[in-house]
């Protein structure tokens, strides 16, 4: 049998099918080519349309189904991983209501914190393992508050996972770990909310029916077949947010393992059978791909907006016409500490690690007689990877601590600083694989629809592709994460 993946990020969507039984990838397709358009109305808003991620979908799906021909008929299942916290709104007839509020938008932080003061700190840190903050939650709020007409109008909420599955199934449906994420979820009682749901003023019915992440929540619909060039009625039978798919995807299914990716956005996400929390709400806890009730497995996000944009930033303002692996070899240039050059990378919106505080990007430390162009490109990656240090720290005390990170071989984590950095300044060491979040999704879909036995069945075709352990300049490295953490003092005060 052959598996699709869908990935569905807020740069572009990623399609793979792989062959379930050796885990090779046979084909794989994104669009668009560039990046997709994120609509910013107002500073700290961050929205996109909904209908572009099908175009880009279907786009997607046809050049693979395209390039497999005969063989597309053998694909059996379908996956979806998705942009976490994104909030799509539907009428009674399956229409979009409004642009989605994803998950860079920053307008819900008020609607969340005060929920967190009106609920209760003990409650929500109990019950829900976070505060409120700036989750699916708190942006519904916001609509409800600032568009009641159109909140009125809606028959249901979704994550941007659940809206895609709707349009390859026709039924709404969502997941335990969907729920979570969007902090509708007691992990007390293992079911919504009754306390948020009606501090809010939500009605039930606005929420899909859900179920596990592994689970078959749709077949697919005849003529949505025929135009992606799929077998009729085979079923969509897993979804999960990007980083707990992430993780899947590294085969991190267990207490202790650690996941990271460093795109759009950097995440680490450890993986822990225990209901803890941060007392601050800067990391956050949610429902894991293989939880189940009575063998609890909950992933701890630690989700940093400005990370990899910072690197984009760069190419397209400051090194135009040079490709990524240019930057990177440019960097490779400077020595490590980018002699006292120091970026904070956070310029992409509120960042939970510092209390839904938005700093702002910033330089420090520049001097015009010795820094140049690579000089910058070395102290944004360096920037990046001290971000990663700092919320690693925090994480230790929800019972994570990380002696190995496992990424796939993509994005940041394609830079030999970067990685580098991060090992140096961690004390851990990089594990890079040959996957990603397409077809880690693939993975699951096989796995939620009985076609692997098992999770180790899933996993027998992933192969580890490098090791970045930590080197010579640990010390230069520690030096420099001092200065930059001195800088991120001055920027919060």
């Amino acid at each position: 049998m052959l598996l699709l993946g869908i990935d569905l990020g807020s740069s572009s969507v990623k399609v793979s099918v792989i062959d379930g039984e050796s885990g090779k990838n046979l084909v794989s397709a994104f669009y668009p080519g560039d990046e997709m358009q994120i609509i910013a109305v107002k500073q700290g808003w961050a929205e996109q349309d909904p209908a572009i991620w099908w175009e880009n979908t279907k786009k997607a799906v046809v050049e693979c189904t395209s390039t497999l021909g005969e063989r597309s008929n053998s694909i059996g299942a379908i996956g979806i991983s998705y942009q976490m916290h994104g909030l799509v709104i539907t009428d009674s007839n399956k229409k979009v209501l409004r642009p989605s509020v994803i998950w860079c938008d920053s307008r819900a932080v008020p609607y969340g914190d005060k929920a967190f003061n009106d609920l209760g700190r003990e409650f929500c840190l109990s019950h829900l393992l976070n505060s409120p903050g700036n989750f699916t939650a708190s942006k519904l709020a916001w609509v409800k508050d600032q568009e009641r007409s159109l909140f009125d109008a809606a028959e249901k909420i979704m994550l941007p996972g659940d809206y895609v599955a709707m349009l390859l199934t026709g039924e709404a449906a969502t997941t335990y770990s969907g729920l979570s994420e969007g902090i509708f979820w007691d992990f007390k009682r293992n079911a919504l909310s009754s306390e948020l749901i009606e501090y809010f003023g939500f009605d039930r019915s606005v929420f899909p029916d859900a179920g596990p992440s592994f689970a078959v929540s749709g077949k697919l619909m005849k003529h949505v077949a025929s135009e992606l060039g799929l077998p009729s009625g085979i079923p969509v039978s897993y979804r999960a947010g990007d980083q707990p798919n992430n993780a899947l995807s590294l085969n991190v299914l267990n207490p202790g393992e650690v996941a990271a990716t460093a795109g759009t956005s950097g995440v680490i996400y450890g993986v822990t059978d225990k209901r803890k929390f941060d007392p601050l709400s800067r990391v956050n806890t949610f429902i894991h791909v293989n939880h189940r009730f009575d063998n609890p497995r909950l992933g701890v996000l630690l989700c940093i907006n400005g990370t990899g944009i910072l690197n984009s930033w760069l190419r397209h303002n400051m090194a135009a016409g040079s490709t990524y692996d240019d930057m990177n070899l440019s960097a490779s240039g400077v020595k490590c500490g980018s002699e006292g050059l120091c970026i904070l990378p956070f310029g992409n919106g509120a960042e939970r690690m510092l209390g839904n505080r938005e700093p702002g990007a910033s330089v420090s430390g520049l001097n015009f007689n010795i820094h140049t162009a690579s000089h910058l490109i070395r102290a944004s990656q360096e920037g990046i990877a001290f971000s990663f240090r700092y919320g690693l720290d925090i994480m230790k005390d929800t019972g994570i601590d990380a002696e190995i990170i496992r990424a796939g071989k993509a994005n940041m984590f394609l830079s030999t600083v970067f990685r580098q950095t991060l090992a140096d300044v961690t004390g851990a060491s990089i594990h890079l694989y040959n996957t990603d979040g397409a077809a880690g999704a693939a993975r699951g879909a096989g796995i939620g629809c009985g076609y692997y036995s098992s999770e180790k069945e899933a996993f027998a075709g992933l192969k580890e592709v490098g090791i970045t352990t930590p080197g010579k300049n640990r010390e230069l490295a520690a030096e420099a994460y001092l200065r930059w953490t001195k800088a991120l003092d001055a920027a919060l005060k």
